[in-house]
């Protein structure tokens, strides 16, 4: 007989593992399993009284003064922190609570942090670059508060230099064929459809797809704040619906507030779209795409059609042509030596 308790659910992630959650006027508790459990029963019982995990988190009145700790502490209490946004919060947090943790690495004094101790944790996570330049990027962050703030003079995670990538180009940019594979597997009316329809014609992120509705379009144009960086500073985007866009948007069904729902007719979370869309990709046998990957496919599209960097970045609303040249290198690569050859046999005719 299966027990059933208050406020308990169950999710299952992408690969299959079943979480159980205690959640609560808006609060959502990781709850040991099974359930049933002594551990299980001890955690729920604690998370039913109200007391949460963050009340379990030190405070700087119980850490030593002048430890890394506490100068996270300090920096999770100041203004530099909290105009982040809670996801970049929460992963920030967390890879500096893991450096914290790492050798009793918390308990000793920031002041005596060295470039070279720095260099050797990252070169311990040469597995994983892109975790180990995340962990310098956190504490050269954590350093810059303690600058700024007047509690040390100098920045030694600014001396550290990132890893390269295992893959420098990131996430894979679909191609046409996976595009019309994808297509074929799911038609003009399905959720699947409308998903990539909305990230190809828009080449926007994932955080915004899910929030696109009827409420954002004004005189065949999607008028919208980009939910990445919206409180520190936020881009504003205008932009067209193009025809193939507007005729699977009308003969999909979509939501009261945004056009991708979930099956409970619910809007999406950002993490949740991408679990959803991973799901489509697998079922039209796409495992190496990624809805992050048809944001790419839109910008390097653009290129190959001879958009300049400046027009594709009024589309992806990047600030910089950085990330967009590097979206675009192939593309770019590719339109420019057709260009170059042309111009060659042209002459020689």
């Amino acid at each position: 007989m299966k027990i059933r308790l208050k406020y308990v659910v169950e999710d299952t992630d992408r690969h299959g593992n079943v979480r159980i959650y205690f959640r609560r006027n808006g609060k959502k508790i990781r709850l040991p399993g099974p359930i049933g459990s002594p551990q299980f029963l001890a955690a729920y019982k604690a998370a039913f009284a109200g007391e949460t995990k963050a009340k379990n988190t030190p405070n700087s009145a119980q850490v030593p003064p002048g430890s890394v700790r506490f100068l996270c502490i300090e920096y999770f209490k100041s203004a530099m922190f909290r105009e982040l946004s809670p996801r970049t919060q929460m992963v920030r947090r967390s890879i500096l609570e893991r450096f914290c943790q790492h050798k009793n690495d918390g308990e000793k004094p920031f002041a005596l942090l060295q470039p070279r101790h720095i260099r050797a944790r990252r070169d311990e996570m040469m597995e994983r670059p892109e975790a180990a330049n995340g962990m310098v990027k956190a504490l050269r962050q954590l350093y810059k508060f303690a600058v700024r703030y007047d509690l040390h003079d100098r920045n030694p995670a600014t001396e550290i230099e990132y890893l390269n990538p295992k893959n420098p180009d990131g996430y894979h940019t679909w191609t046409l064929a996976e595009i019309e594979k994808f297509e074929q597997k799911h038609s003009v009316g399905s959720m699947a459809r409308l998903a990539l329809a909305l990230a190809l014609y828009t080449g926007q992120r994932r955080s915004d797809l899910v929030q696109f509705g009827k409420q954002h379009v004004r005189d065949g144009w999607l008028v919208f704040t980009q939910h990445k960086n919206r409180n520190r500073s936020p881009v504003r985007q205008e932009i067209p619906i193009v025809g193939d866009l507007q005729r699977i948007i009308d003969a999909s069904p979509t939501g009261d507030l945004t056009f991708l729902v979930t099956a409970f007719n619910k809007p999406f979370t950002s993490n949740g779209f991408g679990n959803r869309f991973r799901k489509w990709c697998d079922e039209a046998d796409l495992p190496q795409c990624s809805v992050h990957g048809l944001r790419k496919a839109a910008a390097a599209r653009l290129a190959e059609i001879g958009c300049t960097e400046f027009e594709i970045m009024a589309i992806t609303g990047h600030r910089t042509s950085k990330e967009v040249t590097r979206y675009t290198r192939a593309a770019s690569q590719r339109v420019r030596a057709e260009s170059a050859l042309k111009r060659m046999t042209g002459e020689r005719k």
